[in-house]
């Protein structure tokens, strides 16, 4: 069995469980998964099958879209409500300010990674060190926000859609906004709608898929290997050169069917009688190649 799928989440699991329980579930050793989400958040959380582990680390870079509850004034350890309250300050802010703080943080934005967070530090995972007291200082690191779509504002509770991208610790961004309102805030609720091309209605909770045979989730829950490769240039290769693709060698402007614009460093789709064969990526020597990264069986 090989593709990926899109599996829900649910609270109270982290990624790791998720990824055991497949394992389990359809007696296979490679399974992985393609970006943690915290454990007590839900929603979108691709798992890559088999062959499909060879492309994991191309989506670690796709864009995230979540649902967020953000509640104003109060900090937490953790900075998500499963914390404990370190700071409690008095709300006293207008909705437009409410708005205007939220969409200032549109854009590259520096953050800097929680203390409860699987960053690493000297060798040992952040949450460890803050379950045993200790605080450590962290380097910032550029994300991106590329947009905050703010669905309601109740008292002091807001509802909001944002899409960021890899790396983005979304109850740090409601930390940050509540900081810069001077009330203080934190993370209440958290789905991750969408992950790259994987959105939250596609996909299959735990449950379901315990009850189906193997077949049955390959007929209906298991997506092609290729299917969040989209974005990436084809690459269509001729009969006459399979051999060379399928040992991975180097392919060349006279083993491609249709020679296409490439750029230097570019990754490309790779394919064989419309059959997905490889990643590659484009270099250039005298003239262009493709230099195969990853075949697949």
């Amino acid at each position: 069995m090989n593709g990926i799928i899109n599996v829900l989440k649910p609270p109270h699991m982290t990624s790791h469980d998720v990824v055991g329980f497949i394992r389990k579930c359809l007696n296979m050793k490679k399974v992985g998964h393609t970006g943690t989400l915290d454990p007590m958040a839900s929603g979108v959380l691709p798992i890559c099958i088999g062959e499909a582990t060879k492309v994991s680390q191309y989506l670690l870079n796709d864009k995230k879209k979540y649902r967020c509850e953000m509640t104003l004034g109060k900090n937490t350890d953790t900075q998500d409500k499963w914390g404990k309250v370190i700071n409690e300050r008095k709300i006293n802010v207008t909705k437009e300010e409410i708005i205007d703080a939220i969409q200032s943080f549109v854009g590259e934005i520096n953050q800097t990674p929680p203390m409860y967070s699987a960053v690493r530090h000297k060798g040992k995972k952040l949450y460890e060190l803050a379950r045993a007291g200790e605080v450590v200082e962290r380097k910032s690191r550029k994300v991106y926000i590329h947009h905050i779509d703010i669905l309601t504002i109740n008292d002091n509770q807001i509802l909001f859609d944002v899409l960021c991208s890899k790396g983005t610790y979304v109850r740090t961004l409601c930390e940050d906004i509540g900081n810069k309102l001077g009330c203080g805030a934190y993370m209440s609720f958290l789905l991750r709608i969408k992950s790259g091309r994987f959105e939250l209605e596609e996909t299959v909770t735990i449950e379901e898929l315990q009850k189906e045979s193997h077949e049955k989730i390959k007929e209906n829950y298991l997506f092609p290997i290729d299917y969040p490769l989209g974005e990436l240039l084809r690459i269509d290769v001729k009969e006459a050169s399979e051999k060379y693709l399928r040992n991975g060698n180097n392919l060349y402007p006279k083993n491609i069917i249709d020679e296409k614009n490439l750029i230097t460093d570019t990754v490309v789709r790779v394919y064989l009688k419309d059959e997905f064969i490889a990643l590659g990526k484009v270099k250039m020597d005298k003239d262009w190649y493709i230099d195969i990264d990853r075949v697949f069986n």
